[in-house]
């Protein structure tokens, strides 16, 4: 390889910062756009197997902008602060990935159903209410949206959750939507943010102690009883907590490309005609398929959807623009949609075509058999189970490619194991948070048929921008009426 020489008149040249506007705080100057113009973010392959090279590094694996979000210093400090699992390298989660299967036993399958579904129903009877109707949706789902997830982290809802803390995940979300520290609102909203985190962080410590103590009703019915049965340190419950404001962003992008897929006018027809297949066929029915009607539907929802653009990774630099010293972080992007449509995973990829994975390689099926038939001499990860510690008979295991997965009561609850199927990720690295997501949008699918729910866009000459994921800001204009 050759490594093009730098560029002597550039060389220990800093970024300008000197024409950012003077409101900007120095500390965020230095904390946040520095970073952000020293480091650069590339797209990677397509895998063809579903794993990702552990080259490809989930430590800190996350764009520099953000960690002032994250951290007093503005940088990860992890021994006082904590983190979450995904910012942790393979090596740093204990044996076999523990710390990914400790996170996961909160969200296995087998608790939807007796432990969260109330809690999602809730919300979108709240949604879907009658005094919504031709109203823009997205406004209506997040004024209920805090109370959701903050009853399913901590079991505390309406009152009982302050002010400050809501704002504080309003102003996160105003940051990762509208992005680019450059920009006035993310200054605004992150500098808000930090000042907010360590109310924020009192708050959280108390609510933690107050599931580990049984000082709420029906502690088990939130994530943190799990986290603290199974080991997860203290600290990082409540980092986890802070930082699912992240992961749980998708939940809104979802929502509204599927209102959109959905709309009675302007949607997709392939998938508005699926839809009704679907729910016409025994929805819920097992068909000698791995997956239901249904979860085939949902499933081909998120694959077009996509609702997370991909993996992201961590690599440190060799050279960088602006010379020699600091050369900033590389963050790497596995693509999901681009890896999801590859014609060298499917014959028919840009298709809505939900029975694809009838016949789709699932996490139990994947093991050494497997490894050696696509010609590797082992299995890249250990197949180890991880036995949950909170009085349920459950065990955590994974496929050969590193996809975590349950084996609940002797039953198994495994996942579509191919790289084709992209849109939680590849091996180790398959979000945890896939089962939980597609029972929601299950149970918001089933609500819209049996009430008879028709999307449609508003007239509205200024709808209001909404911040729905990172780098995504969505205009307001979707609503619903109800057939009668």
């Amino acid at each position: 390889m050759i490594i093009p020489s730098k560029n002597a008149e550039r060389q220990d040249r800093p970024p300008d910062t000197n024409l950012v506007p003077d409101s900007f705080k120095d500390d965020y100057v230095q904390g946040a756009l520095k970073p952000f113009l020293l480091s650069g973010i590339y797209g990677g392959e397509r895998p063809v197997l579903p794993m990702i090279d552990l080259t490809l590094s989930k430590e800190a694996a996350i764009p520099a902008h953000i960690f002032g979000m994250l951290y007093d210093s503005w940088k990860p400090n992890v021994e006082e602060e904590g983190t979450s699992v995904f910012l942790q390298g393979y090596e740093n989660r204990g044996p076999n990935n523990e710390r990914k299967k400790i996170y996961y036993s909160a969200l296995t399958p087998d608790l939807y159903g007796p432990m969260y579904a109330e809690k999602i129903k809730r919300l979108l009877d709240q949604l879907f209410d009658e005094q919504n109707v031709d109203k823009p949706l997205m406004q209506q789902y997040y004024q209920s949206y805090f109370d959701m997830y903050w009853d399913l982290h901590l079991g505390v809802r309406g009152d009982d959750i302050p002010a400050e803390i809501r704002e504080i995940g309003e102003r996160f979300m105003n940051v990762i939507g509208y992005w680019y520290p450059t920009r006035r609102v993310v200054h605004d909203n992150y500098m808000r943010v930090r000042q907010l985190r360590d109310p924020l962080r009192d708050w959280l410590g108390q609510r933690v102690e107050d599931v580990d103590e049984g000082r709420i009703p029906n502690p088990e019915t939130t994530f943190v009883h799990y986290w603290v049965k199974n080991g997860m340190p203290n600290k990082d419950i409540i980092f986890e907590c802070f930082h699912n404001f992240l992961a749980f962003s998708q939940w809104g992008n979802t929502l509204y490309n599927i209102m959109k897929d959905l709309d009675a006018v302007t949607g997709e027809p392939s998938v508005r005609s699926w839809f009704e297949k679907t729910m016409t066929s025994g929805p819920d029915e097992m068909d000698n398929s791995p997956f239901t009607p249904l979860d085939r539907f949902v499933m081909e929802l998120f694959r077009t959807i996509s609702p997370n653009g991909g993996s992201v990774s961590s690599l440190a630099a060799i050279a960088q623009f602006f010379g020699a010293g600091y050369t900033g972080f590389s963050t790497i992007i596995t693509p999901h949609p681009e890896t999801s449509t590859a014609p060298h995973h499917w014959n028919n990829p840009h298709d809505f075509d939900p029975d694809r994975y009838k016949t789709a390689t699932t996490s139990e099926q994947n093991d050494e058999t497997t490894c050696k038939e696509v010609g590797l001499a082992q299995c890249p990860f250990s197949k180890e189970d991880f036995s949950v510690k909170d009085g349920r008979q459950a065990d955590l295991t994974n496929s050969a490619f590193g996809a975590v997965y349950g084996v609940i009561d002797g039953e198994a609850y495994p996942v579509c194991d191919d790289a084709g199927y992209a849109p939680f990720g590849f091996g180790y690295r398959r979000c945890p948070g896939e089962f939980l997501t597609v029972d929601f949008v299950k149970d918001l699918l089933r609500k819209v048929w049996a009430e008879k729910i028709e999307f449609r866009r508003l007239n509205i000459a200024d709808a209001k921008p909404l911040p729905v994921a990172p780098n995504m800001v969505v205009k307001d204009d979707i609503g619903f009426k109800k057939e009668q």
